[in-house]
């Protein structure tokens, strides 16, 4: 467990400001922040090389210094990838070099472990290690293949034959993605700086006071603990609160938290649903088979794909409403390797048929209470089918209600409500330090910002911690209140039993 010295109380002395650094959400964008965060740094190996000439070329002018002293910057110049973020091409090339051409180049990053190096942090999240992939279908296959699922220092490929099972299409399916990232943290021993079952209410800017207090992040929330055992066995769970004040804090939340809804007439039906696992629920109770109306499906996205699939696996008909055309070289299935991903190139060949039927270039004007939807194409031609259920799975908003406005003025438009592919979080290309906080110390990774593959989240890892390390070095340098030092020793002025708050790690 961690104690933290409760900002709601007056301390009878100048107040504690830890320097610890929350990460809200402990998906693979907070464990691999964690990561780097716990000492384990990134060199050149001395024999390794890379087979961009003129990143090794820079790589070798300073072999002494590890990844996290040196000029991002200078390092990311002239480097092309499947990312907009500079740094997460970078941390790509050095982990999975040219990986996009089908190649498995040996990285010539060596890491080593120094705890010296280490930044106190605490990940804070609502359910085990892993975040939304412990939520996830767990038959299904990834969209990335395995290796660009996996984090420094453990193999995904190694991990999986030490469980005796291949992945399968060099793929994997979510439940075996969850897993390894639960083990990933009890392998690498970041465990210490997990805090489970926490949920953040909220992340504001704490004003600096007459006292000397400097300005601050001030991080809210709750922690659920089980309480004593009851004679049936169940037990009484409580949330606690807790408080803590932090020059730093890392948003780092997924996209799953809340479904995208069309706004229309009726969506509010109990037949219409906005989760792939609704589906499934159906299908475990036996409510959908051949003989069934067709279920509707709407969207264009991977996981529309996947009900489709799922459903007409059951041999259930399926109906598909999407706005784009089917040749719109847009549409992610136009986007993936035919050989690679078989089972989306069925849906986008329309090889399902005769129980699939397509409705290319359309949009949902109103569900009905009768299990009726209205359908209308771009020249205004109206359908009605009549379904089973309707699945509108047209992607999903991250949940920022910790934030105040739900983070809106941080975003690339901030008239518009935060989106992962619309409109993320501005940061800064090189330090992810959000642009529009209300102080600094404030930074964004992974999916807000854009990145929603985990090949490319952990550049935004790399570009926080070393920023961090950064501050520390010039902290150290230039004689600051040396606040590192007195966390670590626990040397606080007195304080009664009220201002103490416990995490459960």
């Amino acid at each position: 467990m961690i104690v933290l010295y409760n900002s709601v109380s007056v301390l009878e002395a100048q107040p504690l400001i830890a320097p610890i650094v929350p990460v809200i959400s402990n998906g693979p964008s907070g464990i691999c922040l964690s990561y780097l965060l716990s000492g384990y740094t990134p060199y050149l190996s001395p024999d390794a090389s890379h087979p961009n000439p003129l990143l090794h070329s820079k790589l070798r002018e300073q072999p002494h210094l590890s990844l996290l002293e040196q000029d991002l910057e200078y390092l990311c110049e002239g480097l092309e990838g499947r990312s907009s973020n500079p740094v997460a091409v970078l941390f790509d090339s050095l982990l999975l070099p040219d990986s996009d051409f089908g190649l498995e180049h040996a990285s010539p990053l060596a890491w080593r472990y120094e705890p010296e190096r280490a930044t106190p942090h605490l990940v804070l999240g609502k359910g085990p290690p892993g975040g939304a992939w412990h939520a996830m279908e767990g038959s299904m296959l990834t969209l990335s293949l395995a290796n660009w699922m996996e984090l420094p220092g453990l193999k995904l490929k190694d991990w999986m034959r030490e469980k005796r099972r291949n992945v399968r299409n060099d793929r994997a399916t979510p439940a075996e993605i969850a897993s390894y990232y639960q083990h990933y943290v009890s392998q690498m021993s970041l465990g210490q700086s997990f805090a489970s079952r926490t949920t953040v209410t909220s992340v504001t800017r704490q004003p600096g006071n007459q006292e000397g207090s400097p300005p601050c992040w001030r991080v809210t929330g709750l922690q659920r603990r089980e309480g004593e055992e009851l004679g049936d066995g169940s037990s009484v769970s409580e949330e606690v609160p807790f408080s803590l004040l932090a020059h730093s804090v890392v948003l780092a939340t997924g996209t799953h938290d809340i479904p995208a809804r069309l706004g229309v007439e009726g969506e509010s039906l109990p037949f219409v649903c906005h989760s792939f696992w609704e589906l499934e629920n159906a299908i475990s109770r036996g409510e959908l088979d051949q003989s069934s109306d067709p279920v509707l499906v709407v969207g264009a996205g991977l996981t529309a794909a996947d009900a489709v699939l799922a459903a007409h696996h059951l041999n259930t008909p399926v109906y598909h409403a999407f706005r784009r055309s089917v040749t719109d070289p847009g549409l992610i299935f136009n986007q993936l390797p035919k050989l690679l991903y078989p089972e989306y190139h069925k849906v986008s060949s329309r090889a399902l048929k005769p129980s699939y039927l397509s409705f290319p270039r359309h949009r949902v004007v109103a569900f009905r209470p009768d299990r009726k939807c209205v359908l209308e194409s771009d020249s205004g031609q109206r359908t009605v089918v009549q379904v089973s259920m309707a699945l509108v799975l047209i992607g999903a908003h991250p949940n920022l209600s910790f934030l105040p406005e739900n983070g809106r003025p941080l975003g690339v438009n901030p008239d518009e409500p935060i989106s992962c592919r619309r409109n993320p979080i501005e940061v800064d290309p090189f330090t992810c330090g959000v642009v529009s906080a209300d102080g600094p110390g404030m930074y964004a990774m992974g999916p807000l910002v854009g990145e929603n593959f985990v090949r490319f989240l952990k550049g935004g890892a790399l570009a926080i911690a070393c920023d961090l390390a950064k501050r520390q070095r010039e902290e150290r340098e230039g004689g600051g209140d040396l606040m590192m030092d007195r966390w670590a020793d626990r040397k606080v002025t007195r304080h009664t039993e009220t201002e103490v708050c416990v995490l459960d790690l």
